[in-house]
């Protein structure tokens, strides 16, 4: 499927996450013979760095706005692609990360906490992300009542929330929209002296996470193109008209006042 996403917003990613119980390896042949693998399937991606807490990160030159990116941290494995052509583009990287860590990093359906699947998107916004948020998402809910009071204004406005998509829980969605702003940014901003600082992105992310059953082995391959299905669906349906079209609109709104 193509990506229809990118003219909803400025940045789209689709990413994946495999949450371990035990750490990951961290002997330097493992960790270099895994993202050598990963290199000779995408050679594109040849910027290799290791972070201050031990968190290891292979990805391509983001310069572009289009990359992909594979990290490990302690007990966790992650794989991203950002603004890509097509989800299938995505996938692809996904599928091949859920392929080797069985024998590359002794990552078995034992080891998998939980594999999460998410649509994220990004619209860029130099003012009061709070203020967009509390308008697009809260201005028909009992909160928007908070805001009727003299000198109010909407100041803490990043909502998140988890419901269970299956009878045992197991299978849960996540929607959460970030705010990258603070007060004194805001009023800095609105001052003319941060105005640098101000050029951040509202984030909306949407994640699909399935725990594995307790009786049976877990199928990740399987579970994952059952979550990209389910994300798939709930994104159109669900997602796309009720949060990221409502921030949409109020963004261009605010951006002609």
């Amino acid at each position: 499927m193509s990506n229809s996403y990118s003219s909803l917003c400025d940045d789209f990613y689709l990413d994946m996450h495999i949450n371990t119980e035990l750490d990951l390896p961290t002997q330097r042949d493992t960790i270099l013979a895994f993202f050598e693998r990963i290199q000779k399937r995408f050679p594109s991606m040849g910027c290799f760095y290791r972070r201050e807490n031990n968190e290891y990160c292979l990805e391509e030159d983001r310069s572009a706005g289009q990359y992909r990116w594979i990290t490990l941290e302690i007990d966790r494995i992650g794989s991203g692609v950002a603004n890509p052509s097509s989800f299938e583009e995505a996938y692809d990287q996904h599928r091949l990360i859920l392929e080797l860590i069985p024998y590359m990093l002794s990552v078995n359906h034992l080891d998998i906490d939980s594999l999460d699947v998410t649509f994220a998107m990004d619209f860029d916004y130099i003012g009061s992300h709070d203020e967009v948020i509390a308008e697009a998402l809260f201005g028909s809910t009992a909160f928007n009542c908070l805001l009727d009071m003299p000198s109010a204004r909407a100041i803490g406005f990043s909502p998140a929330v988890v419901v269970a998509l299956s009878d045992d829980c197991r299978t849960q969605g996540r929607i959460s929209v970030e705010s990258k702003t603070t007060p004194d940014l805001i009023a800095g901003c609105e001052s003319g002296k941060q105005k640098a600082n101000c050029d951040e992105a509202i984030s909306l992310s949407f994640t699909v996470r399935q725990y594995p059953a307790t009786t049976g082995k877990f199928d990740s391959l399987k579970s994952f193109e059952n979550q990209c299905r389910l994300a798939e669906e709930l994104m159109a349906e669900k997602i796309v008209p009720n949060f990221v079209q409502p921030l949409t609109n109020v963004i261009a709104q605010k951006r002609l006042t």
